[in-house]
């Protein structure tokens, strides 16, 4: 067959041809290649090589030609515009296999630009307002007890720590260690909020003091409840499995050290050793502390200059009008997410992972991806990982090893979580009307709603939107509106004026 005539047959035709054509040329090649330097212009000199290459050129010069033709009819107007079937990108069969890259990018770009508005109306409206009294609460000597009381609650760790070297000497019985123990963490619990309550202190001082009491009780629950636990297990004969599954040999003696450095680290559950880094990242701590600084910052911008406002020019969500109500709720919504989102932030990120690099804490997960939660209660197993493991440890646990069932061990959890969000708020605002309390009592239901919600259109979207709105969007804004106006009318109670 002519090679002159090979533009005659299709592409398929073609590479048929060029297999063929190599093959006969694979020889002569071969050849070539293993032949001496001396013999190598001879072979390629001789004629069977030389047409050979040649035939091989001529083949790929017309297969490029063949694919520039190609390429010069799709140029043409007669070339086929529809050749396949295609859906339309935001179908409902194909908009989740596209990027969305460019539509997020767009929110954000509108999301700078209107807050940006906002700010700039914001200033023009009331000026600066954020001054020192947000970094200091008061100026004032009524703070001092609330000081005096923070400083003197590391006397009941030490306390702890006498009781457990009491019951490892055998100088007092298990049942007597445990009422000590039960002595020693409600007073550590009571003793501030009989403190706040006798000092009509700034509401910011008294907060801190009930988180630091609250913390300490949370701590001294654990050691006290894990070191039971171990003595239990040590006299019932498992000292090779404790020690097996604690990966050390497990010791009745109590270590100071330990206790020590469980008080100051970010943890809530007691263990005798922890996994630990190796160094200390100093350039790193320093870059996180001042994000701490500039997102405090930014928090105590929102709260001066959107949340204040609104709030001083709202009135009592639950005794004006409804739809006026629901507004305040809505523009209160955005600046309460992005404070609480920062306070979130400054804690669970910077804080913690300051703490935990100082002390080379190793086990840093603080939180989970708990913005993606299809249930209210993946949320709540999600975003604080501290206290979530504290609950799963020393609550829920044990109501299941005592036959409690799972639904109400939940519940269980939720009302200690309850109790606590209600004594950090109320105690300090002097208000006991328990809308924390009815608040986080108000997510057991929520549980039950969400879940089914997403059992039932098997769709994560739709859970995490509920969630979103029942807690970020009306939750917290109407519970800071109540605790507001509860807080303003015990002032003026006294002169007869309500808000």
């Amino acid at each position: 067959m002519s090679l002159l005539s090979i533009h005659n047959y299709s592409p398929e035709s073609m590479e048929t041809m060029t297999a063929i054509t190599e093959s006969d040329l694979g020889e002569t090649v071969r050849r070539r290649i293993s032949a001496p330097e001396s013999d190598r212009s001879r072979i390629g000199d001789a004629p069977e090589f030389r047409n050979g290459a040649n035939d091989r050129k001529e083949i790929e010069d017309k297969d490029d030609k063949e694919k520039e033709e190609i390429q010069n009819f799709a140029l043409r107007p007669s070339a086929p515009a529809h050749r396949r079937i295609k859906e339309s990108p935001l179908s409902s069969s194909s908009i989740f296999k596209q990027s969305h890259t460019g539509i997020f990018n767009l929110c954000i770009v509108v999301l700078v630009a209107v807050n940006s508005r906002l700010i700039i109306e914001n200033l023009m409206k009331y000026g600066l307002l954020i001054s020192s009294g947000f970094w200091f609460s008061s100026r004032s000597l009524r703070d001092w007890p609330l000081l005096m009381c923070c400083l003197s609650l590391g006397i009941f760790p030490l306390a702890a720590f006498l009781v457990e070297k009491l019951v490892r000497k055998k100088y007092i019985n298990e049942k007597i260690a445990v009422a000590f123990h039960i002595t020693i963490t409600t007073t550590a619990l009571l003793y501030p909020v009989y403190v706040i309550l006798r000092c009509d202190s700034a509401v910011q001082s008294g907060l801190i003091l009930m988180l630091f009491s609250c913390i300490v009780w949370l701590k001294l629950v654990s050691y006290a409840h894990t070191n039971y636990d171990l003595r239990a297990l040590a006299n019932s004969g498992k000292g090779k499995f404790l020690s097996s599954m604690l990966n050390e040999d497990y010791s009745d003696q109590v270590s100071f050290k330990s206790l020590a450095y469980f008080m100051v680290a970010p943890t809530l559950c007691y263990q005798l050793s922890y996994p630990r880094t190796t160094s200390v990242r100093k350039g790193w701590v320093l870059r996180q502390f001042l994000k701490l600084v500039v997102v405090t910052g930014l928090m105590g911008f929102i709260i001066e200059q959107y949340i204040n406002p609104i709030v001083k020019n709202s009135e009592h969500p639950l005794k004006g009008d409804i739809l006026y109500a629901v507004e305040r709720v809505l523009k209160l919504s955005v600046p309460n997410l992005y404070v609480w989102l920062c306070l979130f932030y400054c804690f669970f990120h910077l804080w913690l992972n300051i703490l935990a690099e100082i002390l080379r804490f190793g086990d840093r997960e603080f939180y989970k991806d708990w913005w993606n939660a299809k249930t209210v209660e993946e949320y709540w197993r999600m975003w604080n990982m501290p206290v979530h493991k504290w609950m799963v440890r020393h609550i829920y646990f044990p109501c299941l090893r005592n036959g409690i069932p799972k639904s109400i061990a939940i519940v269980i959890a939720f009302l200690v979580s309850a109790v606590f969000h209600e004594l950090c708020i109320a105690v300090p605002c002097h208000i006991f009307k328990f809308w924390a309390f009815i608040g986080i009592m108000f997510q057991v239901p929520l549980v039950v709603i969400t879940k089914y919600v997403h059992d039932k259109f098997r769709n994560s979207m739709v859970g995490n939107i509920i969630f979103w709105c029942f807690f970020s969007i009306y939750g917290q804004p109407m519970c800071v509106l109540l605790y507001y106006h509860d807080v303003m009318n015990r002032k003026l109670n006294a002169s007869g004026t309500y808000l």
